[in-house]
C-alpha cells in the first residue's frame, strides 16, 4: 500500500515567505525523488518549520511555487480547508482529544481496510495502546498515535518537524524505528527537520542546510559533514578544527568519524 511511481515527487522553485515586509524564507529550490529521505538542518529561526508548512499547504508562499505529484500545491488563501490530501505534516505540537479510547480516535479518520490498519498500527508500535484512553498516554505514545492517524489517510509525503524533541531515550529509539519502517514498509517519502546532527547524518540521503531563511548548502551527509561551505555549516554537525579558509572554501578536520549506518 501507499506506493508511488514516477519522476520527481516534489519540486520547490523560488519559494519565499515574507513577514513584516522581510523575507524569512527566500528563494528555496530543491527536488525530491520518491522515497528519497531529505533532512533540513539549521539553527533556530532559520526558516525550517516555515518551509515545511508551505510544502504542506498550511502557509501561503509569497514567492515561488511548490509542485507535488506534478500539480501545484495550493496555499490556505486559495482553499477553504488548508493542507494537501497527499501530504501529511507531523507538528512538534501534536494534539489528541482527551478521554477518548485510542481506537476511537483512529477510527474517526481511518480509510484503511482492517488488514492495512493492523499493519499500520504494528509499524507505529501502537497495537497495545488501542484500548487505552488518550489522556493516559505518554508524550512518545501520543506522538505515535498522531502519526498513525496521519498515515491512515494514504499520504505520499510525510513531513516530520523535530520528531525527536522532548523524547526520552526509549521513546526516541522507538520513533526512529517507526520512521525507518514508514519508508521501508509503507513506501512513504519523508522530509525531516531535526536539530540533532547525528540523527540527520545517520538517516538522510540528502541534507539541506538553511540560515536566515536561505538554502546555503545541499548535498549528501558525507559531503555536508566533510566539506561544509562555511563555519556555520561545519558547526551544525559536530566539533571540528578549522585547518584553512579562504573567501570561497573552508577546510576542516573532524574530531569524530562520520557514522553512515542508517537507522
Amino acid at each position: 500500500m501507499f506506493y508511488f511511481r514516477g519522476m520527481a515527487l516534489l519540486k520547490v522553485a523560488g519559494l519565499g515567505k515574507q513577514e513584516k515586509g522581510k523575507f524569512t524564507v527566500k528563494d528555496i529550490h530543491f527536488v525530491q525523488q520518491p522515497l528519497q529521505k531529505i533532512a533540513i538542518a539549521g539553527e533556530t529561526g532559520s526558516g525550517k518549520t516555515t518551509l515545511l508548512k508551505m510544502i504542506a499547504g498550511l502557509i501561503q508562499p509569497d514567492a515561488g511555487e511548490i509542485q507535488f505529484d506534478n500539480k501545484r500545491v495550493v496555499g490556505p488563501y486559495e482553499k477553504l480547508i488548508p493542507g494537501h490530501p497527499g501530504i501529511a505534516y507531523l507538528s512538534q505540537h501534536f494534539e489528541l482529544r482527551n478521554n477518548y479510547r485510542v481506537e476511537e480516535e483512529l477510527e474517526a479518520v481511518n480509510k484503511l481496510s482492517e488488514t492495512d490498519a493492523n499493519e499500520l498500527y504494528s509499524i507505529c508500535r501502537i497495537e497495545h495502546l488501542l484500548k487505552r484512553k488518550t489522556n493516559a498516554l505518554s508524550g512518545g505514545e501520543r506522538q505515535r498515535i498522531v502519526l498513525a492517524r496521519l498515515l491512515s489517510a494514504f499520504p505520499k509525503l510525510l513531513l516530520l518537524d523535530e520528531p525527536f524533541s522532548n523524547l526520552d531515550a526509549v521513546h526516541k529509539s522507538i520513533i526512529k524505528s517507526v520512521i525507518n519502517d514508514i519508508s521501508l514498509k509503507l513506501k512513504v517519502t519523508c522530509i525531516m527537520v531535526s536539530h540533532d546532527a547525528l540523527d540527520i547524518l545517520s538517516w538522510a540521503d540528502r541534507i539541506l542546510v538553511m540560515k536566515d531563511g536561505e538554502l546555503i548548502q545541499e548535498g549528501t551527509p558525507e559531503h555536508i559533514y566533510q566539506q561544509p561551505v562555511n563555519e556555520y555549516c561545519a558547526g551544525l554537525f559536530g566539533e571540528y578544527n578549522l585547518i584553512h579558509s579562504n573567501h570561497s572554501k573552508i577546510f576542516v578536520e573532524r574530531r569524530q568519524v562520520l557514522q553512515t549506518r542508517k537507522y
